[in-house]
């Protein structure tokens, strides 16, 4: 049987501390600078939709959301398995589109938006430690196609270090690190703020709480997979991700309440879900949304 991993036994690597230490504001806004290479004033962190577990649905979400006083929409995801990644980009993109135009924002209005991905593995096998995607005409490679949409993937297993900042390298060596190396001395500001907030972290009781609870739900959501037939696995994603738009919508307006995400929950029809995300999109309120529900 393999030994259960606790939290005190993670690096920045493990999708759980990773989300859970970029949840923090001035850590999520360095590393959007260093990634990006752009200066951010400020950020504010989405922590609804950076850690999402709830027990009635499956599709545990450790993204992590970020916005900026300027409106502009960040991603950041940490990936640890060689998956194509490409696809994958593509739908935050549209998803992060998709919340802001449900709230009403014109198409002419939206905002700048960046998807970054930290791979602890090289995505396209060319030895560089970042890849800057850019959207070129086919017929004249020279003229830039800008709609506003940004990709970045950083790689741990670069091998370019001449031609990328000093301190983006050590804080991709930083990230691969293993649990007794990661928390050495890397001769960086930036990897010092990290670890400090690593260690505060993992001495606290209650993070200790839910990432027991969050191991146990990946438990749960496993074993419901090998269960469920492929068919009505698809299904059943499908319900969820529409549960899941409508809190996103939501979350727009506050925290959505528990009892109100239980009776979300509980809605198993997709038509009765597309209608219920048409109406979230519509309210000014939670409460509004509540009314809605009750009629």
């Amino acid at each position: 049987m393999t030994e259960r991993r606790t939290l005190r036994k993670l690096t920045l690597k493990d999708n759980f501390l990773f989300a859970a230490v970029m949840s923090e504001p001035e850590n999520c806004k360095q590393l959007l600078e260093l990634a990006l290479g752009i200066v951010v004033d400020h950020v504010e962190v989405d922590t609804e939709k950076s850690i999402v577990y709830h027990p009635q649905y499956k599709g545990i979400r450790l993204d992590v959301f970020a916005r900026d006083e300027k409106g502009t929409r960040f991603n950041v995801e940490m990936q640890v398995a060689g998956r194509p990644l490409e696809r994958r980009c593509r739908y935050y993109h549209s998803q992060m589109d998709m919340d802001l135009l449900l709230s009403g924002v014109p198409y002419g209005e939206l905002p700048d938006s960046y998807v970054v991905f930290l791979c602890d593995f090289d995505p396209f096998l060319l030895g560089k430690y970042r890849y800057t995607v850019q959207h070129v005409f086919a017929e004249d490679g020279s003229f830039r196609y800008e709609d506003g949409s940004h990709t970045v993937f950083l790689s741990t297993k670069g091998k370019n270090e001449k031609e990328v900042p000093e301190t983006l390298v050590r804080f991709l060596k930083f990230l691969s690190a293993g649990e007794t190396e990661s928390m050495g001395n890397f001769g960086d500001d930036y990897v010092r703020r990290l670890q400090r907030s690593i260690r505060r972290i993992k001495s606290d009781r209650e993070m200790g709480e839910r990432y027991m609870l969050f191991e146990e739900m990946l438990k749960d959501e496993r074993a419901e997979g090998w269960e469920e037939g492929r068919a009505e696995g698809h299904a059943q994603g499908r319900i969820e991700e529409a549960q899941e738009m409508i809190f996103e919508v939501l979350s727009l307006y506050g925290g959505v309440p528990a009892n109100l995400k239980e009776r979300i929950c509980a809605v198993k029809d997709s038509a009765a879900l597309r209608q219920l995300l048409k109406q979230a999109a519509q309210v000014k309120s939670i409460s509004e949304f509540e009314s809605v529900m009750n009629l």
